[in-house]
């Protein structure tokens, strides 16, 4: 299992869940996928104004056929897109997948999102096919490796005062357990416009850089966060929850809808119209028959209000792993 340039690493701890990453050889850019087995149900809620993604409308609130076997986050802008394709073909050549409508041939649902980490300068653009590929084949069930790795390799944080200014962002991971309604995790990167805090301190973690090193915090009055001087900046906060309690779909959109909150604590501004912001939420059901409900909606709000709070815990792990 590929390690962070930071060296850390987290227990998964979903039972149903592998994570693997596949990072570059110059380490500017990557791979990250989440693999289910059994395929998981999958909804997706994007709030950026900006987002590239891959075989997202499929994973509506309404959609017929919404479950995934993988899940994949990627650098490259559109060009990160191809890994879907290394994806498909690794899953393939393990015997995932199944046989729609008595046809013969297997097929593997994957559907995924990328964030812009493209280089200044003009020149070739990494193949991300392989690295998909490579990316399912490093998988583990049991830990993750967090920081400068994977789709966070390339990653920066704070461009509000321009790319320039900017510090490191990365990859983070976060999980935790309940009696009742099993495991649960969040699968962040931060490659955002904004600013990045610990929600529980409220320190500011990573930013745009000021003198000695210090974050220059964005401000929230008069001008807003982005300079006159340099325009608008692009940036995307990729997230992935995970649970084991069994939800339906509107459950995993209200829980996606939360997830949303936990980003928001965590990066100031989140969001923004030139970001890609867009959290998968996933069950893999082994926990069995869900709870009994006070009210309808009762489990997806417990849940949603546990992942919200991993969601701000990993983009804390993200930028300081």
């Amino acid at each position: 299992m590929q390690r962070g340039r930071h060296g850390a690493s987290r227990p998964i701890r979903v039972a149903g869940l592998r994570l693997g990453h596949s990072t570059a050889p110059d380490g500017s850019t990557g791979v990250t996928v989440a693999l289910f087995h059994p395929p998981a149900a999958v909804v997706v809620d994007v709030r950026g104004g900006a987002s590239c993604t891959y075989d997202t409308a499929s994973l509506s609130v309404e959609a017929t056929f919404g479950h995934r076997w993988g899940l994949f986050f990627a650098g490259g802008s559109v060009h990160g897109l191809d890994a879907a394709r290394g994806i498909r073909t690794a899953l393939l050549s393990q015997g995932d997948g199944y046989r729609p409508f008595r046809n013969p041939n297997r097929i593997v649902q994957v559907s995924g999102a990328t964030l812009f980490d493209l280089p200044s300068e003009e020149g070739p653009i990494v193949d991300y096919l392989p690295l998909g590929f490579e990316a399912v084949k490093e998988s583990s069930p049991s830990r993750v490796a967090v920081g400068r790795v994977g789709a966070g390799a390339g990653a920066t944080v704070g461009k509000y005062l321009g790319k320039a200014r900017a510090m490191p962002g990365g990859l983070g991971y976060a999980a935790d357990s309940t009696e009742v309604l099993g495991a649960a995790g969040a699968l962040v990167v931060l490659n955002s416009v904004g600013a990045v805090r610990d929600s529980d301190s409220g320190r500011w973690l990573a930013g745009a850089r000021g003198p000695g090193g210090r974050v220059v915090p964005p401000r929230t009055r008069g001008h807003g966060p982005v300079s006159a001087a340099t325009g608008a900046t692009r940036g995307t906060n990729l997230v992935l929850v995970v649970t084991e309690a069994p939800l339906d779909r509107s459950g995993l959109h209200r829980v996606a809808v939360q997830a949303h909150d936990g980003l928001a604590r965590a990066v100031t501004p989140a969001h923004t119209a030139t970001d890609g912001d867009v959290v998968f939420a996933a069950t893999t059901g082994s926990k069995g028959h869900p709870p009994r409900e006070s009210y309808p909606g009762a489990t997806a709000d417990r849940l949603g209000a546990q992942l919200a709070t991993l969601v701000a815990r990993a983009a804390v792990v993200a930028v300081r792993p």
